[in-house]
């Protein structure tokens, strides 16, 4: 079931554009020059209920402006959204009920106040009763760990305890998609393998869609079931994860027993070199529509005293990066 469904979404932005110096200053009083940019421009997508989906591009693609939009904040120019028979800037106080939102870089805790507090007071907004409220509390307290550090003051706690109560809070109310915003930035490896275990846990047992946009490609590739990539206002990938990485590009991870001899691998056809790893072991990349698996390993392994080979795909992030330069 189609949880969301855009069509056709637009948004323009204008600014003003003038010349330097006191004279275009003057001018610019009189006639402006107007500079219109595409931040979305005519996008078509939808969300099914329960997946996960990973929303990316570079720093000006139109990314934030549709997440603004998809939550109410925002009004469009064009095109249509429908959210769960809602269209979030128009129905927008029904329509909150049923989302809830994480920022990585906003807290929506109150910095003198134990996040408990916090927790009563949405459930005032959101109008919970106290029994779901209990409930869902006790739950969400249990999966996050945070019955100790609830009750103190906001400022005492760390990063990561603090996320893990901001998570609390987003989902209190038990909404139906969640909007997560660089939730993980700035946390430690074992801080984030918390939050990425709940969030898994909420979306197998609860059915939740959670929505993700990150620049850690770590929480793409744990997280996510689906990855719409916006860039210059336009969508130019969409589709499963594993998708990016059915190609003919392979990682071959190499260890001689024997000093690299790097100068003869690089005059070998079918391979490029991405990196000396070390002394005695080096990382190609390889095609395999040229040379097949089996190949590889009989010309590493004819003579040159190799250890061990691995191969690999490469890293989302590499792919990723190729899709924006594309």
């Amino acid at each position: 079931m189609k949880i969301i469904r855009v069509n056709k979404l637009r948004k323009e932005f204008k600014s003003y554009e003038r010349g330097e110096g006191f004279t275009e200053a003057v001018l610019s009083l009189f006639k402006r020059n107007v500079k219109i940019s595409k931040a979305v421009n005519d996008i078509d997508f939808a969300i099914e209920k329960g997946e996960v989906v990973g929303f990316l591009g570079p720093n000006g693609a139109g990314k934030s402006t549709t997440i603004k939009i998809l939550s109410g904040v925002m009004h469009p120019d064009g095109g249509s959204v429908n959210i769960m028979n809602y269209t979030p800037w128009i129905d927008r106080r029904k329509y909150v009920a049923n989302i809830g939102v994480v920022f990585g870089q906003k807290s929506q805790l109150f910095w003198d106040l134990p996040p408990i507090d916090a927790f009563y007071m949405h459930k005032s907004i959101f109008s919970i009763d106290e029994k779901s409220f209990k409930t869902e509390l006790d739950k969400l307290t249990k999966l996050l760990s945070i019955k100790e550090i609830m009750k103190k003051p906001t400022r005492q706690l760390s990063l990561g305890e603090r996320m893990r109560c901001e998570f609390v809070m987003a989902m209190l109310h038990k909404p139906k998609i969640v909007f997560l915003d660089e939730p993980t930035i700035g946390l430690d490896i074992f801080a984030k393998e918390i939050i990425r275990k709940f969030i898994k846990k909420i979306n197998n047992k609860e059915k939740t869609t959670f929505i993700v946009t990150s620049h850690d490609l770590e929480d793409i590739e744990h997280l996510c079931d689906r990855i719409i990539v916006i860039n210059e206002g336009r969508i130019v990938f969409n589709d499963k994860t594993t998708k990016l990485k059915v190609n003919n590009k392979k990682y071959v991870t190499i260890k001689f027993y024997d000093k690299v001899n790097l100068t003869k691998i690089k005059k070998m056809k079918n391979f490029k070199v991405v990196k000396k790893l070390s002394d005695y072991s080096v990382r190609l990349e390889i095609d395999t529509s040229k040379m097949s698996l089996n190949e590889i390993i009989k010309v590493f392994d004819n003579g040159q005293k190799v250890e061990d080979i691995e191969i690999s795909n490469p890293p989302i992030s590499e792919i990723i990066k190729k899709l924006y330069r594309a």
